[in-house]
């Protein structure tokens, strides 16, 4: 969806795809969901996080959990992701790219 507005997208099968994306590529945001196989979305976020350049990429976490305990919200907003909950509609997930790519990068 987010190609058909006019944005440069990498999609990734799996964490490791995305990661190796992410250090190849240094994309200015990431969208990413809150669970993947084999990995969540917080392990992915501490791993982007800690590759030199990403550190302050904007990070968005989307998830269909309406709950999430205090240790995991506190854990995400500290890693300074934001958080969205599903579904996505185009409107909400073309205001997301637009903000997260608005947001100050400070790598």
């Amino acid at each position: 969806m987010l190609r058909l507005e006019g944005y440069e997208v990498w999609a990734a099968h799996s964490a490791d795809e995305g990661l190796t994306l992410a250090q190849t590529h240094h994309p200015n945001a990431v969208i990413l969901d809150l669970r993947m196989p084999l990995t969540n979305g917080l392990q992915f976020l501490r791993a982007i996080r800690a590759i030199p350049g990403l550190t302050n990429t904007p990070v968005a976490i989307v998830t269909g959990d309406y709950y999430l305990d205090e240790a995991q919200a506190a854990e995400i907003q500290a890693l300074g992701a934001d958080l969205r909950y599903k579904p996505l509609w185009l409107e909400e997930l073309v205001t997301l790219a637009r903000d997260l790519l608005s947001s100050p990068v400070r790598d």
